[in-house]
């Protein structure tokens, strides 16, 4: 075996010193929380001062039998089978727009960027008014003659679509300028030998544009599903999970449980059942993308 030599291992150590912070960082805020919600889930402890009292499977079983936390993801699956589909195909239609060589397309793309790097808080606010029965959105459907516009924020029926549509135009614009920057990877010439062979616009799209961009597609969806799953502060601002538990969402029921019901132990009971629910949705995608992902490009 041949000996390193005193500039390597030097080397070496500086490598160590630079990765120390990420790893100290890591170490103290990731995996110290995760291994200690972990053994908290197993146990009915109040507060993290008292002493664990190990219960075993006992919150698992109490949340099978729990309507709020039912409810809960109920609400959440829902929340992602609307806002996955949808974040990824407005951001591509957006892409696709500012794929072309129209006028203005960096001032238009931080246009649509912007939302994504504004405080939720503040968007939350914002939309807040919109949506109110006062608001713009009722007062111009007024004005287009409907007697009884929906009361949005304040309406079972109406209260998740609106988080969803909020949350959609909110961060669209970080899918956005990834999934241009995977349209920008796609080869001139393809369009180019499609518009010889007098190929339709619909056809260029379905042929060549969506299994280029399909990897693409397939990072965008993998983190709004995960993104659908931590949703949270939109929430706690716009309606506290209401009216009615309409808006409830798994990452809010732990905060419910956990810090306004002082139950640690079955708050991170729940953050694991969320964990392992992630990881299947993740886990089904990684499985089902070789039946519409392609690679060979």
């Amino acid at each position: 075996m041949k000996k390193r030599t005193d500039l390597q291992k030097q080397e070496e150590r500086t490598a160590y010193l630079f990765l120390l912070p990420s790893i100290a960082g890591f170490l103290v805020f990731m995996a110290y929380p995760a291994v200690l919600g972990l053994l908290l889930s197993f146990t009915n402890t109040n507060n993290l001062n008292s002493p664990l009292n190990f219960i075993g499977l006992a919150n698992f079983r109490k949340l099978l039998h729990d309507n709020y936390f039912l409810i809960s993801l109920k609400n959440n699956i829902f929340y992602m089978l609307s806002f996955t589909p949808m974040v990824v195909a407005v951001s591509l239609l957006f892409a696709i727009i500012l794929n072309r060589n129209i006028l203005c397309r960096k001032f238009f793309r931080t246009v649509f960027f912007f939302p994504f790097i504004s405080s939720m808080v503040a968007v939350a606010i914002i939309w807040n008014y919109i949506l109110s029965p006062n608001g713009p959105v009722n007062g111009f459907l007024i004005s287009l003659g409907v007697e009884s516009p929906p009361g949005w924020l304040l309406s079972k029926d109406w209260a998740m679509f609106a988080v969803v549509v909020i949350s959609v135009w909110k961060e669209f614009g970080f899918y956005m300028v990834i999934l241009l920057a995977g349209l920008q990877t796609i080869p001139e010439y393809l369009y180019e030998a499609a518009v010889i062979d007098g190929v339709k616009p619909w056809q260029k799209f379905r042929y060549i544009t969506l299994p280029m961009v399909s990897p693409t597609m397939f990072l965008c969806i993998i983190m709004a599903v995960i993104s659908s799953f931590q949703v949270f502060d939109l929430v706690n601002v716009l309606t506290e999970g209401g009216p009615g538990n309409a808006t409830n969402v798994l990452v809010f029921r732990i905060y419910r449980e956990g810090f306004a019901n002082v139950k640690m132990g079955y708050a991170s009971s729940i953050a694991l059942v969320l964990f392992v629910i992630v990881f299947v949705f993740s886990l089904i995608q990684f499985k089902l993308q070789d039946k519409w992902v392609n690679y060979n490009q």
